[in-house]
C-alpha cells in the first residue's frame, strides 16, 4: 500500500459532525492558510436517530467542502467502538498512510461513549503507529506524530489552550448547518438534544472561550503534555 503525502492535521471523530462541532473553525482557519487537512470519521453513524447513512455521507461531504478539507471514513461499528486490535490497526493504517504532523480526537470526557472510545482508539494507534516493528508486514512505514490534542463535543471543560476562530466562526456554523438531518427540527424528526438549539449552544461556548482571551470566538483544546511557547510571555521574541 503506497503512502500519501505528509499532511499537517488529521482529525478523528466517531461520527460525521463530531470534528465540526469541536474544531470546525480551527480547521477552516488552517485550511485558509494552505495547510493540508484530513478528517477521518471512524463510523458511518448508522445508529443515528435521524437521517440515513447515504444522507449523512452527503451532508459530511458538503461540510468538508465548506471547511476546505478532505474527508475519509472507516467502517467501524457505530456504538461499537471498543478497544479491539483490528480497530486500532485500521486507525494505524490511516496514520501511516497520511503521516500527519498533528492528530486531534474527541476529549475523553463526553456524555456519548463513542466519543471517549474514539479518543482511546486513536491514542493507542498514535503510539503504535510510531513503533517500527508493529505491523511491519503491512508495508507501511512507521510514523511518529508530533503531538496529539483533544477537542470538545458535548461538554464545557476548562481548556489547556484555545485557538482564535473569529475569522472562521461563520464557516464552522455553516458546516454544522450542512447536517440538516441532525440539527434541524422537522415533522419527521426524532426529538434529540441535537435538534433543540444545539448549534446555538456550540456557538455560545466558543463565544465564551473567546471572551476568556479577549477575542470574539475561540475553540478550546486539551493536551496530555505541556507544549513549548516559542516567544516571551510579554510578546517579545
Amino acid at each position: 500500500m503506497t503512502s500519501k503525502n505528509n499532511i499537517d492535521i488529521l482529525a478523528f471523530g466517531a461520527h460525521a459532525d463530531d470534528v465540526e462541532i469541536g474544531m470546525g473553525g480551527t480547521l477552516a482557519k488552517y485550511a485558509q492558510q494552505g495547510k493540508n487537512i484530513v478528517i477521518c470519521d471512524l463510523t458511518k453513524a448508522e445508529m443515528s436517530s435521524n437521517g440515513t447513512v447515504p444522507l449523512r455521507i452527503k451532508e459530511a461531504k458538503k461540510a468538508a467542502e465548506i471547511l476546505g478539507v478532505k474527508r475519509i471514513s472507516l467502517d467501524l461499528p457505530d456504538r461499537g467502538l471498543y478497544m479491539k486490535e483490528e480497530y486500532i490497526q485500521k486507525v494505524i493504517e490511516i496514520i501511516r498512510q497520511y503521516k500527519p504532523k498533528l492528530v486531534f480526537a474527541p476529549f475523553l470526557e463526553d456524555r456519548h461513549p463513542d466519543h471517549g472510545n474514539c479518543a482511546k482508539l486513536v491514542e493507542e494507534a498514535v503510539f503504535s503507529a510510531g513503533v517500527r516493528k508493529y505491523m511491519e508486514n503491512a508495508n507501511l512505514e512507521a510514523h511518529r506524530v508530533k503531538n496529539m490534542y483533544y477537542f470538545m463535543i458535548n461538554g464545557f471543560h476548562k481548556p489547556d489552550f484555545v485557538i482564535d476562530i473569529t475569522s472562521t466562526i461563520s464557516k464552522k456554523l455553516d458546516s454544522l448547518r450542512a447536517y440538516e438531518s441532525q440539527f434541524e427540527q422537522k415533522v419527521t424528526t426524532v426529538d434529540t438534544p441535537l435538534v433543540n438549539g444545539y448549534i446555538e449552544t456550540v456557538e455560545a461556548r466558543e463565544r465564551m472561550f473567546g471572551k476568556e482571551v479577549g477575542v470574539d470566538y475561540a475553540e478550546g483544546f486539551m493536551s496530555k503534555k505541556p507544549f513549548l511557547v516559542e516567544t516571551d510571555l510579554l510578546g517579545e521574541v
